[in-house]
């Protein structure tokens, strides 16, 4: 007798779109800066690119809500939903820091994926990602959905989760299948704006 196929959700987990400390160089984590106008384009750019979705979501950060934001109005959607889940990983000291400067004050720790004290482990912000995942999709099962969040999150995921580690710009991600029995599987990566799109109008 045949069974049922499990339903699966898929989840596009989408960066922000650049913010004043991506521009400035700087690690951001939990701060919370703003969209520069380049952000704000890409954003709306991004979401002239995407279809519909079942539902869109994003970090409470406002660099990712506000993103998720002009997607949805872009492509017709709303509203968007949050969830702290999706946060970026919180770095501690390194908040407000360039690679530079983390480089010379924690030296090969960037290189071993290692974190200063005062930093989120990183199996924490998997397990949480892990279950901000299931909770959207239980919401959407079978259904396609729209995350956006932060790269650091979805790098982490990524490794814990044995894919390849990527690094994604932004308006950069991966498609996530999330089973209804609990298993997340990264699927294929996503960028839907060039890194440096709408740098020449500033």
């Amino acid at each position: 007798m045949a069974h049922p196929a499990h339903p699966v959700t898929r989840l596009l987990a989408l960066r922000h779109g650049e913010s004043e400390w991506n521009a400035l160089g700087r690690w951001q984590g939990q701060a919370d800066p703003p969209l520069t106008d380049v952000g704000l384009r890409q954003a709306l750019a991004a979401g002239e690119q995407l279809g519909t979705f079942d539902a869109v979501w994003a970090s409470t950060l406002q660099r990712a809500a506000n993103t998720a934001a002009i997607i949805a109005e872009t492509i017709g959607m709303g509203p968007v939903q949050l969830d702290a889940g999706l946060m970026e990983a919180g770095f501690g000291p390194w908040q407000g820091l360039t690679i530079t400067e983390i480089e010379a004050g924690w030296p090969d720790y960037l290189a071993e994926h290692r974190r200063p004290v005062g930093a989120e482990e990183p199996e924490h912000v998997a397990q949480r990602a892990l279950l901000a995942f299931r909770r959207i999709a239980a919401l959407s099962p079978g259904g396609e959905v729209l995350a956006v969040t932060h790269a650091g999150l979805i790098r982490t995921l990524r490794r814990a989760l044995g894919a390849d580690d990527i690094r994604y710009p932004n308006l950069g991600g991966c498609w996530f299948m999330v089973h209804d029995d609990g298993r997340v599987v990264p699927g294929e990566a996503v960028q839907l704006v060039e890194p440096t799109a709408f740098r020449e109008t500033l």
